[in-house]
């Protein structure tokens, strides 16, 4: 873990930390809820482009009107490849905040299909604390079920099912994991799961760990917010260590499932979660399966969104990379 108190970053990439910190803090009430009208004035949307955009075109299909639940696809248009690999997206922000068209995810998603290339499929899924868990977790369970069944009008022909990947930042990388549990012992007709990604994926537990408890100043996730969030999500008269929470906890079976794929983990020195993300990735090893575990000493919770930081092109190189290795024959 780094020891010194904040990563070097520029002043204005600062400020705008700061700002955003202040007003995720703000929605979020004492009693548990959110300011719903307050997020909404800062959390900017992004329309679907038919017509490419920085040479990706998106649109938006619908899984289930009854729940809101869809998803927005990023298709590259410069690619040669008559097939691409696949990734569904899970979108973080504390299970709470944002959503598929949140312009910050709208903007990672486009230059994930562009750069690695592949078709993303960035999945809308339900929010705490109006709908806590499972929900989230049935959503994107849920849309795997629906993509593999690909009889919806406008399924991209370039889409390459038998190569998917379950991919999330923060929240997002919480739910990429249990979906992932749920669809390793499931038979799809065509669909393969054949690898996880989870970008400083957010998992926790009672016990407070070093990097939770000398990090405390840290941008956007402190312990303060993180023991909100999960308060939020988690069912009435649990704790922390919850296997949602806790995924090889005193609570769980840490039973993953016979085809639970490669998984690539992604830390940061200055994340307060990065233990937590560590103990994962041990966790996944004892139990057998394969994964990798990659740490970018100067980078804070959240660093995948600025393009700007260079830690943000080495983490989608190392995810090209990732998809390749797992793509090959074995």
């Amino acid at each position: 873990m780094t020891t010194t108190s904040a990563p070097q970053l520029p002043c204005k990439l600062r400020f705008l930390l700061f700002i955003l910190s202040i007003l995720l803090d703000a929605a979020r009430r004492p009693n548990g809820t959110v300011n719903r009208r307050l997020m909404s004035l800062f959390d900017f949307k992004a329309s679907p482009s038919p017509k490419p955009t920085n040479r990706v075109k998106t649109s938006d299909v619908m899984v289930d009107h009854s729940r809101n639940l869809w998803f927005r696809f990023y298709i590259p248009t410069t690619t040669d490849a008559a097939k691409l690999p696949v990734i569904i997206y899970f979108h973080g922000g504390g299970f709470v905040f944002f959503s598929a068209n949140s312009k910050p995810y709208d903007d990672l998603c486009k230059r994930l299909a562009l750069e690695l290339p592949a078709v993303v499929i960035s999945v809308n899924y339900r929010l705490a604390p109006e709908h806590p868990y499972p929900a989230q977790y049935d959503d994107g369970f849920d849309v795997l079920k629906f993509v593999d069944a690909t009889n919806f009008e406008g399924f991209p022909s370039e889409l390459d099912i038998s190569r998917c990947f379950l991919a999330g930042d923060s929240a997002g990388g919480n739910v990429a994991h249990h979906v992932a549990v749920k669809a390793s012992d499931h038979e799809f007709s065509k669909m393969k799961v054949i690898g996880v990604i989870g970008i400083q994926p957010f998992f926790g537990g009672e016990e407070r760990t070093e990097s939770e408890t000398k990090l405390t100043k840290a941008l956007l996730i402190t312990l303060k917010r993180t023991d909100w969030y999960w308060k939020a999500l988690l069912p009435e008269g649990t704790d922390r260590d919850h296997p949602v929470v806790h995924v090889f906890g005193p609570q769980s079976d840490g039973v993953l499932g016979k085809k639970f794929p490669a998984t690539i983990v992604f830390m940061g020195g200055f994340d307060p979660l990065q233990d937590w993300q560590k103990r994962y990735y041990e966790g996944l090893k004892k139990a057998g399966k394969e994964a990798y575990l990659v740490e970018y000493p100067n980078s804070f919770h959240g660093f995948y969104c600025f393009p700007e930081l260079k830690e943000s092109s080495l983490l989608i190189e190392e995810v090209k990379d990732f998809i390749e290795k797992q793509s090959a024959p074995h």
